[in-house]
């Protein structure tokens, strides 16, 4: 069974970075795609970013394109989503998800491994 485990969410103010890490563990050589999704309070959990297995695709939101960089260690399992330019509406908790399929895809149900979450509050 595979597991995700996200770090380094945190408090920044608007216009600062933050670098979120996902670590997967118990059988990641399975994993294909991985995404990065987010969830502010009340609303839905909506996609963020997306990279292929070997890193080859990636695919982002309309809204960070530009100021988010999805790239990944397949060394040490790890997925990493850079966040530059935050703004406070970005407010939300950030989930990894992986795939057992390379397809590069933007809907949560197509995930099929999701860790449990790490807060990022962005401050005006």
């Amino acid at each position: 069974q595979v597991q995700l485990v996200e770090s380094g969410g945190g408090l920044v103010q608007a216009g600062g970075s933050l670098r979120l890490s996902c670590a997967a563990s118990g059988g990641a050589f399975s994993i294909s795609s991985m995404g990065w999704f987010r969830q502010a309070p009340g609303k839905e959990r909506e996609f963020v970013a997306a990279i292929s297995r070997f890193g080859s695709t990636t695919n982002y939101a309309d809204s960070v394109k530009g100021r988010f960089t999805i790239s990944r260690d397949n060394a040490r399992n790890t997925v990493y989503l850079q966040m530059n330019n935050l703004k406070p509406e970005e407010t939300a908790v950030y989930y990894c998800a992986a795939s057992m399929s390379n397809i590069v895809k933007v809907t949560p149900n197509f995930y099929d491994y999701w860790g449990k979450g790490t807060q990022v509050t962005v401050s005006s």
